[in-house]
């Protein structure tokens, strides 16, 4: 029995160990056009031989790892980076391929074989680009050199890349290659996994591909691109996304939606900041004044910000009647800032709405009941009149009210536009409903009138009574008085 520290592993040791030693045993499967890294083993009279890992060693044309002056730039137990560019009967590696720089049969050898070679482009010209690989001159199609559309040719001079050779011909003279279908070859091997991460509510990083009009489109990686619509780049109001975003610009962006069948991706900025209507609370209130700016012109009203993501509404009807047809519209426009009045505030809706004033307060009207205003025809309805009295103020002078008699046309009695003196009979501060009355403007006149009467009489009576005494006290008094 061995002694206690000799004592054997235990079986799950023993099982991993033999896992491991079986392992190791396995050949490391390389492939074509694969980038390695290996050590420098041996250096002999025209090859030098790697070991990349596994059983065997891999071998490389003694010449690749030669300078200009024909002098060893590498040493036993050095590190170098290489291409696969064989497996037939061994691994043989190429170090130009890696580091751009390659024989004319060494670039056939990589045509023949689909491996990617670098380059350098050097300059845009016509259609394309003019680049450097392995010291040779080779144009790539500007078509070729992204999968996305290069609005700015000279973006990628000075750059190195990794291209694929499409054509070599007149003894590799003449060479065509791409970038594009090496990006592409990534993105399908990438799309898959990539899919996996696009779901509703995820946060992704991703670069951005183009801007239209109506938003940008988002490389997510993998070839996949969503939609980053125009109204959800932020809570202010965007005109123009290309003030956003511009091509290339790296975002994160909240996957909104995922539509397999369409193939739609509806992505989303705004989501990633705060939501400033959470920040309201009780900043706005009904009556306050501010000044705001004028967003967008619509048929129903004008929207005004007050603040970066806060919009309010100025409905039609709070604009003074002008006599013609969205004449109210004149008194708008887009970019202004004007001075309104808050009429209402619903948080839970998201919606505030106001009326533009004049910043002069003394044109201020005041709405209570029992006084007496001047107001503009509105419009007519066949129950009454609606008289704008102030910003955000209109009120109804029903038919009974407008002390006509009966069949009288209020259109031609009062036009759209004119002004006219009314009584407020009743406010609804809920409802936000005011009930007019000229009616009410003749009764008060006439019981002035008859309070005025009165008087008179009255004061009349009482002259006369004293005038009378006066006269019959003369006729009594005595002759010497």
């Amino acid at each position: 029995m061995p002694p206690d520290d000799e004592a054997p592993p235990p079986a799950g040791e023993e099982e991993d160990f033999a896992a491991l030693f079986a392992a190791s045993l396995e050949p490391v499967v390389f492939e074509t056009g694969q980038l390695v890294k290996g050590v420098v083993v041996l250096i002999g009279r025209d090859v030098a031989f790697i070991d990349v890992g596994g059983k065997g060693e891999a071998t490389m044309d003694l010449a690749e790892l030669k300078d200009e002056d024909g002098q060893l730039t590498v040493e036993v137990g050095d590190t170098v980076e290489a291409v696969v560019v064989s497996t037939s009967g061994g691994i043989t590696l190429s170090h130009k391929l890696a580091q751009g720089a390659a024989t004319r049969r060494q670039l056939e050898g990589a045509y023949r074989a689909q491996l990617p070679v670098e380059g350098r482009v050097e300059k845009a010209n016509k259609g394309g680009y003019e680049v450097s690989v392995g010291g040779q001159r080779a144009f790539c199609p500007i078509s070729q050199i992204d999968t996305g559309f290069t609005s700015d040719p000279e973006v990628h001079v000075g750059a190195r890349y990794t291209f694929r050779i499409l054509e070599y011909k007149e003894d590799g003279k003449d060479l065509v290659i791409s970038r594009r279908a090496l990006i592409e070859e990534e993105e399908r091997e990438q799309e898959v996994e990539v899919r996996k991460t696009i779901v509703p509510g995820a946060d992704l990083p991703g670069r951005v591909a183009s801007v239209r009009p109506y938003g940008a489109f988002v490389d997510l990686g993998g070839g996949i691109q969503g939609l980053l619509h125009v109204s959800e780049m932020g809570w202010s109001r965007v005109s123009d996304p290309a003030t956003v975003v511009q091509p290339g610009d790296a975002v994160t962006v909240r996957v909104l939606g995922v539509d397999d069948e369409k193939g739609k991706i509806s992505l989303g900025m705004k989501q990633l900041q705060t939501d400033p209507w959470e920040a309201v609370g009780p900043s706005y209130a009904s009556g306050q004044r501010l000044g705001g700016k004028v967003t967008r012109v619509l048929d129903f009203g004008a929207f005004i910000e007050l603040q970066p993501g806060i919009e309010a509404l100025a409905h039609v009807s709070t604009f003074p009647p002008s006599g013609k047809r969205d004449g109210w519209q004149d008194t708008v426009a887009v970019g202004a800032t004007v001075a309104v009045e808050i009429l209402t505030v619903d948080l839970e809706q998201k919606r505030i709405g106001v009326a533009v004033i004049e910043t002069d307060s003394a044109s201020v009207v005041a709405i209570e009941a029992g006084a007496q205003v001047r107001g503009t025809v509105e419009r007519h309805e066949r129950y009454g009149v609606f008289v704008f009295l102030s910003p955000g103020r209109t009120g109804l002078l029903p038919n009974e009210e407008t002390d006509t008699v009966y069949g009288t046309d209020l259109k031609q009695a009062f036009p759209v536009g004119s002004e006219i003196e009314v009584v407020i009979l009743e406010v609804d501060p809920d409802s936000h409903r005011i009930r007019l009355s000229r009616k009410a403007i003749r009764e008060g006149e006439e019981r002035n009138d008859a309070r005025a009467y009165s008087k008179r009489q009255s004061d009349g009576r009482d002259a006369s009574f004293g005038s009378m005494a006066d006269k019959l006290r003369a006729a009594f008094r005595p002759a010497d008085d």
